[in-house]
């Protein structure tokens, strides 16, 4: 994924709404952006810390918010990656450059496919009938700054009633004779693994293992960021 202009470098001062963040530009100005990410981000924004940021440029005058929040610096000087819109992208450009040596590209990606009531982000195979069905997560939930850095990253970063609810369509995918796979888009320079937030979301982590126990699949892939490329580049172990 190339981003074109290449990103500013900003301070992120506060993220609120949810949706908004405030920066400040290299020249002293104050911009409000997009903020495209429904979790917590918990470890991401560290309350009462001004923190490097990237934003993204749009060059679309028409849009409220011109530039989005794309990465973060957080504890430890790693950085993180809290555009959720990213992974759907970062994930299928690396399974159809052949890549992602378990999953075979064939024909080419599919997007937003339906199973049961479920949408799943990606799937393979032909469009009325895939094989293959995966969920893609955005995964940044790193140590604090009073945490050591211990480079195992978690997901998710709050209660996921939605996650949960992919894990139980992703087993009855496996139950249907087709292939699921759940793969964690590990947006964070600093990690080594992944696991689930138990502490956070119990019963998610509690779904994840059963889901692995029936013939899910799960890949976690760690991203590599600049300010003109973040590219899905490094298999990380998954630490149940």
């Amino acid at each position: 994924m190339k981003f074109d202009p290449p990103m500013q470098a900003v301070t992120l001062l506060r993220r609120y709404k949810r949706f908004l963040a405030d920066v400040r530009q290299a020249d002293g100005s104050e911009i409000t952006v997009h903020c495209p990410n429904t979790g917590s981000m918990k470890h991401c924004v560290l309350p009462g810390r001004e923190q490097a940021a990237l934003i993204c440029d749009s060059g679309n005058d028409k849009r409220k918010y011109r530039h989005t929040l794309e990465a973060v610096q957080v504890a430890h000087g790693h950085w993180a990656g809290v555009n959720t819109g990213r992974p759907n992208t970062l994930v299928a450009e690396a399974i159809a450059a052949g890549r992602v040596r378990e999953l075979e590209p064939g024909a080419g990606v599919l997007r937003e496919i339906t199973f049961g009531d479920s949408r799943f982000d990606l799937a393979l195979g032909e469009r009325t009938a895939p094989h293959t069905f995966i969920e893609v997560k955005n995964v940044t939930l790193g140590p604090g700054p009073d945490d050591p850095d211990d480079g195992v990253i978690a997901f998710p970063d709050s209660i996921t009633e939605r996650g949960q609810k992919h894990l139980r369509t992703l087993m009855s995918v496996v139950a249907s004779g087709k292939r699921a796979v759940l793969f964690f888009c590990v947006q964070h320079s600093g990690a080594l693994a992944v696991r689930p937030a138990d502490e956070i979301d119990a019963r998610y982590g509690e779904l994840l293992r059963e889901a692995v126990d029936k013939g899910v699949e799960v890949l976690a892939w760690k991203t590599t960021m600049t300010e003109v490329e973040n590219r899905l580049e490094t298999r990380l172990p998954l630490k149940l």
